[in-house]
């Protein structure tokens, strides 16, 4: 190594590489031509001293010095997606990027309709929404909000409870019509389950179930609760699913309504973003739309 800082935008596109395997499916995804995607790589293997990819019949392999700066290359990106979200709201009024992160189902089924009033309110404001049910480390600022399904365990957060969300077991009334309804928990071994795969914090769930329930078996199995929620809607068979989700759909049937349980559900900052006048009207949207849907869902819940 010559001792020259390499710049952002050289582990950008080393970054780039990484991610789609090609230097043409990375130039296409940064908006640059190949050409200059290649020198880029070519400049930063120089700088650094070391090769990062080797060239195979399925595109661009990465070494094992790659596969090393992989991490350093992200907390790069991470803090230089920071600057700029931080940098978007010095100027007065609400405007800027505010990223936020939330489970698959809320992200989908939820918060469209609370961003969507927000953006109306709000028109210069900008939302990047990263769905996924691993939580994302505030404090590290891989989001600056986040709707969460368990209890915030960090410090230095600002933390508003919204209460906790009623889950219970639905099917689509065409299954129902072929399969009939079961008429208690026993019965569900003669039925198409859909379930959990290998998340830890699912399986860590089940064990607070019936014993009845442990003796079932899935007939399919997924850790993205909103590939659960499309199995449901597509008829395939009995699964889990928020109660307040469900009772959108007229076509969703309650299976079992005596069995139920619950997740908590938070929203949460750094609380160094409290003063951040961007950041604090998305965090108070989220409070009250999630609120409202806490106690919709309530209601649904309620036996007729």
């Amino acid at each position: 190594m010559d001792g020259y800082e390499p710049d952002w935008g050289l582990y950008r596109s080393f970054l780039a590489v990484l991610t789609h395997g090609s230097l043409s499916a990375a130039a296409r995804a940064l908006g640059l031509t190949q050409p200059t995607l290649g020198r880029h790589i070519d400049e930063l293997q120089r700088q650094l001293g070391v090769t990062l990819f080797t060239r195979s019949s399925g595109g661009l392999l990465p070494t094992d010095a790659a596969l090393s700066l992989r991490p350093h290359a992200e907390n790069l990106k991470a803090a230089a997606d920071m600057i700029l979200r931080a940098a978007s709201g010095l100027d007065e009024g609400v405007r800027g990027t505010v990223r936020v992160t939330a489970s698959d189902v809320i992200g989908v089924e939820v918060l469209p309709d609370i961003l969507t009033d927000l953006r109306r309110n709000y028109p210069d404001l900008e939302i990047e929404l990263a769905l996924g049910n691993q939580v994302e480390d505030l404090l590290r600022r891989d989001a600056d909000i986040a709707v969460r399904m368990v209890t915030p365990r960090q410090d230095a957060l600002v933390v508003q409870h919204i209460g906790e969300i009623n889950l219970g077991l639905f099917a689509h009334c065409d299954y129902l019509a072929r399969k009939g309804m079961p008429q208690h928990i026993e019965g569900l071994v003669e039925h198409d389950l859909i379930g959990i795969d290998r998340d830890p914090q699912d399986r860590r769930m089940m064990q607070s179930l019936p014993e009845a329930f442990h003796k079932c078996h899935f007939s399919f199995r997924s850790d993205q609760h909103l590939a659960h929620l499309a199995m449901i809607r597509a008829g395939y068979g009995i699964g889990a699913c928020q109660v307040g989700v469900a009772r959108r759909d007229p076509n969703l049937v309650h299976v079992l309504p005596e069995f139920s349980f619950v997740i908590d559900s938070w929203v949460t900052m750094h609380e160094d973003l409290r003063n951040n006048l961007r950041c604090r009207v998305v965090f108070d949207a989220l409070v009250s739309g999630m609120k409202d849907y806490w106690r919709i869902q309530r209601t649904a819940a309620m036996p007729f």
